[in-house]
Formats: C-alpha cells, sequence, structure tokens
C-alpha cells in the first residue's frame, strides 16, 4: 500500500514538473535569434507596429517574434499612465492596437501572422 502511493506522488511529481516545463517553454516563445533576420528585413522594409503596452493583442504579436521581437519596427503610442495617445499615433490616425502601416500605406490591424507579414514585406520567414 505505502508502495503505491510513493508511486502515485511520484506521478503526480513527474506530471506537474512537465506542466511547468511546457509552459516556461510556451511564455518563451521561438527560441533566442530564430526570427532575428525576418524581423530586422520587416524593419528595413519600412513597416511600422503601433500598439501599447497594455494591449494584450500587441503582446502576442511581439511574442510571435520570441528573442527576435527587440528588431521590430515597434512604436508605442500609449502614455505612461495608459490614458492617452502619443502624438506620433494621432498624426498617423492610428485607432486600435496592434496596427501595422506597410511602405505601400495599407494597414493591417490586429495580430497579424507571420506569413501575412512576410508577403506583405517581402521578407523571407525561415
Amino acid at each position: 500500500m505505502k508502495n503505491k502511493q510513493i508511486l502515485i506522488a511520484g506521478a503526480i511529481v513527474i506530471i506537474l514538473i512537465a506542466g511547468i516545463i511546457f509552459l516556461a517553454y510556451r511564455e518563451q516563445g521561438r527560441p533566442a535569434g530564430e526570427l532575428d533576420a525576418f524581423a530586422r528585413c520587416i524593419k528595413d522594409s519600412g513597416a511600422k507596429f503601433y500598439g501599447t503596452f497594455w494591449c494584450s493583442h500587441c503582446k502576442s504579436q511581439k511574442e510571435m517574434f520570441g528573442a527576435s521581437q527587440k528588431y521590430l519596427p515597434y512604436i508605442e503610442c500609449s502614455t505612461p499612465d495608459g490614458q492617452g495617445q502619443n502624438q506620433i499615433c494621432k498624426d498617423n490616425k492610428i485607432e486600435g492596437y496592434p496596427t501595422w502601416v506597410f511602405v505601400d500605406g495599407s494597414r493591417q490591424s490586429g495580430e497579424v501572422a507571420l506569413e501575412d507579414l512576410a508577403t506583405k514585406t517581402g521578407c523571407a520567414l525561415p
């Protein structure tokens, strides 16, 4: 009976550890550097990514790039208190977040798939 309890407790611990590892990996997004060239190409294409620090969809969009998000052409639209919009976003008539503006003048609002970003910017997706 004691061996069965130890076995069950061990199985529970293993499942918990596996769950924690899974969640930690999922939170990291893509491996470091995997999309560096893609993100840099998007920036070099002249595309702009408008968002706010408080926007969950903006956060999800960034997480699609993992550690490579630091190379995105991200423009913060929120004032530090989260109550207003920065002038650059007003000037560009940004009304929702995230909003991508491409060099041809077209816009896409909401989370944009990496494949769509590749098509709109001419950048190769690895």
